[in-house]
């Protein structure tokens, strides 16, 4: 099964996106969905599983808003160092590598709610 994220996330001139992620392979589009579609276009059939799991990016009491933000900020110095052939400084990897581990906490804990809630 491959995993799919759906980030939102800003453009060059600074209007708000998506981008959608599944191994090498990313796409982006105005909405979440259109990223997803784009995605998926790219995945042979037996890379998606038919389990969708959205989020509406708006903070919660698994990952506040003072994470996202910081989490967006340290994603950009990421791709700009990125598109330079650089690294992000010690510091500011270990702070970024600390907080796509909340972030994937949270998402599991977001599952596993949800689950609660069907179940």
């Amino acid at each position: 099964m491959t995993t799919v994220a759906i980030l939102p996330i800003s453009d060059a001139i600074g209007k708000k996106i998506y981008r959608a992620i599944a191994g090498d392979k990313q796409s982006t589009g105005r909405t979440a969905g259109e990223a997803l579609d784009a995605l998926t276009a790219q995945l042979e059939d037996e890379e998606f599983s038919t389990l969708l799991v959205l989020q509406s990016f708006r903070p919660d009491w698994f990952f506040s808003a003072q994470q996202q933000q910081r989490l967006s900020e340290l994603m950009s110095l990421w791709r700009t160092a990125r598109d330079r052939g650089q690294e992000l400084n010690p510091v500011e990897q270990a702070e970024l590598d600390s907080l796509v581990e909340a972030e994937l906490k949270a998402a599991t804990a977001r599952s596993a709610a949800l689950l609660q809630q069907i179940a």
